[in-house]
């Protein structure tokens, strides 16, 4: 189900078996390859991964994004003197993030932006 409107804030929690661990992630879900909207400020770009899904009403196709790859990707754009940030679907449709579930991990074995795998 997509998320609601552009709701500010964590959409998913999960927990490793154990619980010593959790992973923080935002969704976001477009019906058609589109920008993502992220608002007139950049602090809503938080938790630990960010999913955005295309087509989610037909053949849904995920990225799975770091917010900081997020936040090196930021579109700023201006219109009637005022200020929205976009993620341009060039920034998130890439090989690089399609379907790459494997970047959020196991249980007992996830990468945020703050543990870089060696």
């Amino acid at each position: 189900m997509p998320t609601s409107r552009n709701a500010r804030g964590i959409d998913i929690i999960a927990y490793s078996t154990d619980s010593p661990r959790f992973v923080k992630v935002q969704v976001k879900t477009l019906s058609k390859r589109n920008p993502v909207p992220l608002g007139a400020k950049l602090n809503n770009i938080m938790g630990d991964f960010w999913v955005i899904v295309i087509n989610v009403s037909q053949e849904p196709c995920a990225f799975i994004m770091l917010p900081s790859e997020v936040t090196e990707s930021v579109h700023r754009g201006e219109k009637d003197g005022r200020v929205s940030y976009w993620l341009q679907p060039s920034a998130y449709d890439k090989d690089v993030f399609r379907e790459k579930w494997e970047r959020i991990g196991h249980s007992d074995n996830v990468v945020t932006d703050g543990e870089r795998r060696s």
